[in-house]
């Protein structure tokens, strides 16, 4: 269980049995493909292993597969080879290194999302990016992201973290708005995991790293093999194993200081811990098979299995202050609990003046202490406290399908794609070293808070057809239809994490501090059905011009049916210049999580922290509050572009505008005021005054995004050996069009509109020689506006325009046999530092830098791998 987490020994034999496991499964993998294979060992040459990976891709058209640069949508096309290429082995990070477009954050001390990382294409939040793993829609994670960095505050996409890079045989990224073509959630474009298939073959590799500060040591074992299945398939199997040491950008808070200096001997230095969570036993296995049964079809499985623990740092509780839990008056006095009022007597208990150095050294605490009626959450913590939040992620998901030609009758020669898909995603979380307040001295200092878990269910068929109709290639016809199912369940925790204990009228917060369990009322599973139809067409007008269209209808058994369209084209002005063009609607359909969920947790506003409630939209408390049901998102996006090919020179250039409509996203945090408490109680809201503040889901703002995207690579041969100039730029402007002043503040707008840099860029060398490889890449990262965790304050609080900055990474190889190969290298590698908050922060935050920073926040990293090629 992982309430064994805070145990030093048993963690350790978490993390000995786990690696033992992966060895096993390695050593065994190796010894069937050498028992196997033989001359494995020559087919994976360093020769090879330079080889580019096709350029390829399989999305944004239902004909057969093109280039890239016969797209008439940008894709970008990463191979597993460029996957390798950094110091992470965190698929988030592998992906903003080579997608200037794409961008994650680090996410300390917020929640869920601390857990499972939001991230964004072309400046939209997460769930607007459909991730598709071959081909196949990939499920939601079950986690929500509350504090999401503005753009990303409620967002619920799937979790790309669990996807090793050692299973991949490339990444698919189009850039470009395909709803009509794949369904809801494609407005910023779609990403397609695409796994490897060879059936002979393999490797491992272990990776070890640390940042530059000491801490956050990293180790990753990962391993991949190809096996025959019958004579006519393969299994390919992959694996992925890290533990990851947590790190501290901390500094000691000027307040817990001035505590221990007055004689606080329980004060921690520092008193809270600012930085990445500790990862423990972080173990993916992938599995991909395929079978030909003859006759011109194909039989398909894959699938994974996913699981980690991960444990990170809360806000540091004030022993003098902090309100409903040491104080409710700011401070000036201590929160005395009275037991004989709790029984329905008079209250007895003198007042405790807080307001003072050491408030344990006053006589007026020692005599509250001395009478058992009385009591103060001093007594449990007398330094105060700072939560953990901790979690455990298990991921799984299994494909199945069939593909291929159907033979005579009216269908001959007709391709068709049966499949069916079912993904789930829970997350268990658990709050230490903290306390139900209103449960008094009795309280557990452990909760188990509860769970969400996300399960998704899709059943797709395809066809495709070539007609001949007299142009210069055949007329591509394509349709299909899908069925989805998605529900979102609610767990409820423990009962001390949730209950309201008999001091809850006397001012104490309900419910685990810092994050509230889920309780029976919350308790439940939501469902929602789907299904879909669509019509495809892909033709050749002439020789140099390429045209298509598609329509999709879908029917929600929520809210109702939507249509969208989507219009490509393409002409090659000469045999290396080509211009492309699209426009098409879409939409995103509002999650059933962002429907339903329910969640307390602590929330900065205007400098302050605070606890928050969520609320779905149409409960009580919401609703009073100006809620109302979730409807789509839509969009309208149009792109306009041009491909350049001459010799070993490759550029394109991309202009995009994306329009969206009633976007969906939680609230600015909304204050329940005293004057409401008596209505909201009449609704059923109980205890009122221990909500500071509700947020809900709401489709409240509109937005316009435009940009341009540049890519451009060349390829010589120089230092007697081969070299590669790559270059990939991004400019991306967000504009908010309209908003509800109610629910969307001010600073939330700025946060939207600038919370990102606006130019972002990559260059990165590669030089390649017979034994030795190397890499060099520079980061550039433009201004932005630099705010702390979910703040939307705008003046009199800590927020700025940060700088610009460059980072470099850099990686060298050698192959001491055609068998083994060692690389060392940095990312980051001449530690540029974060944005740093002013000194005034300190005493509410514990950080050194803005959260919401476009790169690690930690510095400079380096890292040593060693891999056996077989």
């Amino acid at each position: 269980m992982f309430t064994i987490i805070n145990d030093k020994n048993a963690r350790e034999i978490m993390k000995i049995n786990a690696l033992r496991k992966a060895v096993i499964l390695a050593c065994s993998s190796t010894l069937a493909s050498a028992m196997s294979y033989s001359v494995a060992a020559e087919e994976t040459s360093p020769a090879e292993a330079k080889k580019d990976v096709e350029k390829i891709a399989v999305v944004g058209t239902r004909s057969a597969p093109r280039s890239i640069g016969d797209s008439p949508v940008p894709i970008d096309i990463i191979g597993g080879d460029d996957l390798e290429k950094h110091g992470s082995s965190d698929m988030l990070e592998l992906l903003v290194s080579q997608v200037p477009s794409f961008n994650v954050r680090q996410q300390p001390i917020s929640d869920a999302a601390t857990l499972i990382r939001p991230v964004n294409l072309r400046g939209l939040s997460s769930d607007s990016t459909l991730v598709l793993v071959n081909g196949k829609r990939r499920h939601r994670a079950s986690v929500i992201a509350f504090q999401g960095g503005g753009v990303n505050d409620g967002a619920q996409g799937p979790d790309v973290s669990v996807i090793p890079s050692i299973a991949l045989k490339q990444v698919e990224v189009l850039r470009d708005g395909a709803a009509a073509q794949y369904g809801s959630d494609a407005i910023a474009g779609v990403m397609n995991f695409v796994l490897k298939d060879a059936s002979e073959g393999g490797s491992i590799a272990v990776k070890y790293g640390e940042y530059y500060e000491g801490d956050g040591d990293t180790t990753t074992i990962e391993g991949n093999v190809g096996l025959p299945f019958t004579d006519d398939g393969f299994a390919n199997l992959s694996f992925a194993l890290k533990n990851a040491d947590a790190t501290s950008r901390s500094v000691q808070r000027p307040d817990a200081a001035g505590l221990a200096a007055a004689g606080n001997s329980y004060i921690q230095n520092p008193a809270q811990i600012w930085g990445n969570p500790e990862i423990n036993d972080d173990l993916t296995i992938f599995g991909n098979v395929g079978l030909d049964l003859g006759n011109d079809k194909q039989f398909y499985m894959f699938g994974n299995y996913s699981e980690r623990d991960a444990i990170g740092g809360f806000y540091y509780r004030n022993p003098h202050n902090r309100g409903n839990v040491y104080s409710i008056d700011g401070g000036e006095t201590l929160l005395v609990g009275d037991v004989g009022q709790a029984n329905g007597g008079a209250r007895t208990c003198a007042v405790v003046p807080a307001n003072v150095p050491n408030v344990l050294e006053t006589q007026a605490y020692k005599d509250m202490v001395a009478d058992p009626n009385c009591f103060s959450m001093n007594m449990i913590f007398p330094g105060g406290y700072t939560p953990q939040f901790a979690g455990t992620i298990v991921d799984t998901s299994l494909t199945m399908g069939v593909e291929g030609e159907f033979s005579g009758g009216w269908l001959d020669e007709v391709y068709f794609d049966l499949s069916g898909s079912v993904g789930r995603n829970a997350s268990d979380f658990y709050l230490y070293n903290t306390l139900n307040p209103s449960l008094g001295l009795e309280t557990p200092v452990n909760f188990d808070t509860g769970k969400y878990i996300q399960l998704e269910k899709t059943f797709n068929f395809d066809l495709v057809k070539s007609v001949e109709v007299g142009l210069d290639d055949p007329l591509n016809l394509a349709g299909g239809f899908e069925f989805r199912e998605e529900s979102f369940e609610i767990v409820s925790g423990e009962e001390a994490s949730w209950k309201a204990g008999p001091y809850a009228d006397q001012g104490f917060n309900i419910g685990s501090h810092g994050f509230k369990g889920f309780g029976p009322e919350s308790q439940g599973t939501n469902t929602r059905r789907n299904w879909a139809a669509y019509l495809d067409a892909e033709a050749y007008l002439t020789e140099d011009f390429l045209v298509g269209a598609a329509l999709r209808y879908e029917d929600y058994n929520t809210f109702g049916d939507t249509a969208n369209y989507k219009l490509t084209l393409q002409y090659a002005i000469s045999d290396d210049w080509q211009i492309r063009g699209s426009t098409s609607t879409g939409f995103r359909a509002p999650t059933v999580g962002q429907a339903n969920v329910v969640n307390t947790a602590t929330s900065l506003v205007n400098g302050e922290l605070i606890q928050s409630f969520l609320a779905p939209p149409t409960d009580p408390l919401s609703a009073f509050y100006g809620g109302k049901e979730l409807t789509p998102e839509e969009s309208t996006s149009y792109a306009l572009g041009t491909v350049y090919e001459y010799e070993d020179f490759f550029l394109t250039v991309d202009y995009y505008n994306i329009e969206v409509t009633d976007r969906i996203a939680q609230s600015s945090q909304i204050d329940v005021l005293e004057s409401d408490y008596a209505e909201l109680r009449e609704l059923g809201v109980q205890n009122p005054e221990l909500i500071s503040a509700v947020t809900y889901f709401a489709n409240d703002f509109d937005t316009t995004t435009k940009g341009l995207d540049v890519v451009a690579n060349y390829s010589a041969d120089l230092f007697n050996g081969a070299t590669k100039f790559a270059l990939a730029y991004n400019w991306n402007e967000t504009n908010v069009d309209s908003f509800n002043p109610a629910t969307t503040s001010d600073g939330k707008v700025k946060r939207l509109e600038e919370g990102m840099p606006q130019h972002r860029a990559t260059f990165t060398i590669t030089q390649n020689w017979d034994d030795v490889s190397m890499f060099v890449r520079a980061n550039y990262f433009g201004e932005y506006f630099a705010v702390h965790a979910d703040d939307d304050c705008l003046d009199g609080c800590w927020n700025e325009i940060a700088d610009s900055a460059f980072t470099f990474d850099a990686e060298v190889s050698y192959f001491f046999t055609e068998s083994f190969k060692g690389a060392i290298g940095a990312n980051n590698i001449f530690d540029q530092e974060a944005q740093k908050l002013p000194a005034a922060s300190y005493g509410v935050l514990g950080a050194q830098y803005y959260e919401s920073g476009p790169y690690d926040y930690n510095g400079g990293f380096y890292y040593v791998k060693l891999s056996y090629l077989f």
